[in-house]
């Protein structure tokens, strides 16, 4: 079994944004391709695949549409065979970072200086931690195969 092909209406080319939706879903289809996935696993993404190219909607109902199958796709390929885009985990943990390490920091400068203005210094510090940590696991699924050449 194949991966199905994204059907395109003239309609996409007319607007930039849907246009790229199209494209960078189309990038992860032809990636996908390239690998060896399960039968299971090729129904599930032929099922979101076929919701597209059946969708009656257009415009910014299509580009919603398009934005959900492609976050469900990815999911699937994340949970299933642990592949993962270009930079994922370093966008994740860049996020986690600032909440988990720079807040907290914040708070013990802003304590320990008597002024809790200073709680916005932990922030940038927790985002470093984040993109280190993240960027070592982007590395690490690399070397291990696991990164798609699709960068979202």
């Amino acid at each position: 079994m194949e991966l199905e092909s994204l059907n395109r209406s003239q309609d996409v080319s007319l607007d930039e944004k849907l246009e790229k939706e199209y494209r960078i879903l189309e990038e992860i289809i032809q990636e996908l391709r390239s690998r060896e996935i399960p039968e299971d696993i090729l129904v599930r993404i032929n099922t979101e695949i076929n919701d597209i190219n059946t969708f009656p909607g257009e415009g910014k109902d299509l580009k919603r549409k398009i934005r959900a199958v492609r976050t469900s796709i990815l999911k699937i390929v994340e949970k299933e065979l642990k592949l993962v885009p270009r930079n994922y985990y370093r966008n994740q943990w860049m996020a986690l970072g600032m909440s988990v390490f720079g807040i907290p920091l914040g708070v013990v400068f802003g304590s320990a200086l008597g002024n809790l203005a200073f709680l916005g210094i932990g922030l940038p510090i927790g985002m470093s931690i984040g993109l280190a940590v993240g960027t070592n696991m982007d590395q690490k699924a690399q070397k291990e195969g696991r990164q798609l050449d699709v960068e979202l």
